[in-house]
């Protein structure tokens, strides 16, 4: 088992330490967080060691699970691979661009592994189509949520969207050729709802939108692609695959048949994925302890992360 810490005992972290602690793959040694009044109150609530310093606590682990604001992850991070810690580090990977290619190359001097907390990745109803997915050509992605001003001091980019940003560039996998985009400050001081259209190399088009103001939750994706359309729903944790074929020379009374004007017939059929039940976020932290331990690459590295920061910060760039 590898020994982990966590430093932040916020919303977030809290959720980190509970299934850091009943995991099978790691020992929660303890956490450290600056709000000593918060920390003391996680401790006496909940059992979980607080280390005063974050020297200390990162001294005492093998792992680092950095569930802290965004603009403290660079400095967290870069503390932990000094000393030679693995590095879990939730989303977005940093605050800049610059940090996040500063900690990947850290990463590789030290010889320890990075992840970053993408955590839809792991949803069920993606991981349940991933391998359907084959080249799609267009994509739409939907990201709303009702208002909770927790997240209202980063753009909703950075909140919602970059959710997205990284499961489509783990789709698409080219380079992206050109990014329009508009967004709306309507009660913060960053944009509350934003939409980006994303052109890839290879043909790809990615037309995002996501809201923080919304009247109702909704999280759903979907990918159209030579023969297949594919819809995945995040939040109901859902997916449907509509596929055509040649159609039999005998269609059954059931079967949906359609005819184009050169008279090619196509066969339509559906097909409903089993999605396994599962805590992503449980899984996402054990499928690095996987990588830790058999020395494989995460299944959303510390480039994966940078990636999906630097195209989020090219969309914000044209507000």
């Amino acid at each position: 088992m590898l020994k982990a810490g966590v430093l932040g005992a916020g919303h977030l972290g809290k959720i980190h330490l509970r299934l850091l602690n009943q995991s099978e793959k790691y020992q929660l040694v303890g956490f450290y967080d600056p709000d000593v009044n918060n920390a003391k109150k996680v401790e006496a609530e909940f059992g979980y060691k607080f280390f005063p310093t974050i020297e200390e606590l990162i001294d005492a682990v093998d792992v680092v699970d950095i569930v802290t604001p965004t603009l403290s992850h660079y400095d967290c991070a870069k503390l932990a691979i000094s000393k030679n810690k693995h590095i879990f580090v939730e989303k977005p990977i940093t605050n800049t661009v610059e940090e996040a290619e500063s900690l990947r190359a850290l990463v590789a001097e030290h010889n320890v592994k990075g992840q970053v907390g993408h955590v839809e990745r792991f949803n069920p109803a993606f991981t349940a189509i991933k391998d359907a997915l084959d080249k799609p050509m267009f994509i739409e992605a939907h990201r709303l949520a009702e208002f909770n001003p927790r997240g209202t001091d980063v753009p909703v980019v950075l909140d919602l969207m970059i959710h997205d940003i990284d499961v489509i560039l783990s789709v698409v996998q080219s380079e992206v050729k050109h990014i329009s985009a508009s967004g709306v400050s309507v009660i913060s001081d960053t944009p509350d709802i934003a939409n980006a259209r994303i052109e890839f190399v290879n043909g790809c088009v990615a037309n995002l939108t996501a809201s923080r103001i919304s009247l109702k939750n909704m999280r759903k994706t979907r990918f159209f692609q030579r023969d297949a359309y594919i819809s995945v729903d995040f939040l109901e944790k859902k997916c449907e695959v509509v596929k055509m074929k040649d159609a039999p020379e005998k269609p059954g009374d059931f079967d949906m048949i359609l005819q184009n004007a050169e008279g090619i017939k196509k066969q339509i059929y559906f097909a409903n994925p089993d999605v396994e039940n599962n805590n992503a976020i449980l899984d996402e932290l054990e499928t690095f302890a996987d990588a830790i331990n058999n020395d494989t690459k995460p299944v959303v590295t510390l480039h994966d992360g940078t990636e999906a920061l630097r195209v989020a910060n090219m969309i914000i760039d044209q507000f």
